[in-house]
Formats: C-alpha cells, sequence, structure tokens
C-alpha cells in the first residue's frame, strides 16, 4: 500500500476493550510490517469515519459491516498472532500485502 492504513478498533463505549484491542492492532501490524494508524473508538462515533479496517467483537462488527473494505471479527482482544493471521489474510486479499 503506497499511504498509511487507517485502522479504528471498535467497541461499544470506545474505551476500556478498544484501548486494548488498538494495542494488540499496533503489535500485529507492526510485526506484519504495515505502516498505519490505529485509532480506538465507539460504533456510534465509527460510523462517521471512513477507515480502512475496523477491528471489533461481532457484536460490533456487525452493526458496522459495511463500514471499511475490511472488517475483522476478534474473539480474544489480546491475541496478537491470531489477529496477525487475520489481518495478513484479509490485506492480502485487498492487495495491500505481497
Amino acid at each position: 500500500m503506497d499511504r498509511r492504513l487507517e485502522v479504528l478498533a471498535v467497541c461499544g463505549v470506545g474505551m476500556g476493550s478498544s484501548l486494548m484491542l488498538k494495542m494488540t492492532a499496533e503489535d500485529a501490524l507492526g510485526a506484519l510490517g504495515v505502516d498505519a494508524r490505529v485509532e480506538n473508538t465507539d460504533v456510534s462515533s465509527a460510523r462517521g469515519m471512513s477507515p480502512d479496517v475496523v477491528i471489533g467483537q461481532g457484536m460490533h462488527t456487525g452493526e458496522i459491516a459495511d463500514l471499511a473494505p475490511v472488517v475483522i471479527t476478534i474473539s480474544d482482544f489480546l491475541d496478537k498472532d491470531g489477529l496477525a493471521a487475520q489481518l495478513r489474510e484479509r490485506l492480502t486479499e485487498q492487495g495491500w500485502l505481497p
């Protein structure tokens, strides 16, 4: 990708769990060598944004599935390796990773 990837870590309120997910996403993206800006936010605020990737729990990503080209549903906020694997697959599908 020729620009910085815009990523949203989403939860219901935009504080606790999305902040943990933001840190996990930053680590996972860093391990993949992806230049990305990761923000944490709540579902309502996310609707007014235009990210490339949205990451969150299924109960939240289902509400905003059409917000970004890549929407990743996670179950473990601290599983960096699992998230990196999902990101690698989905970013490669988009042509954003070789």
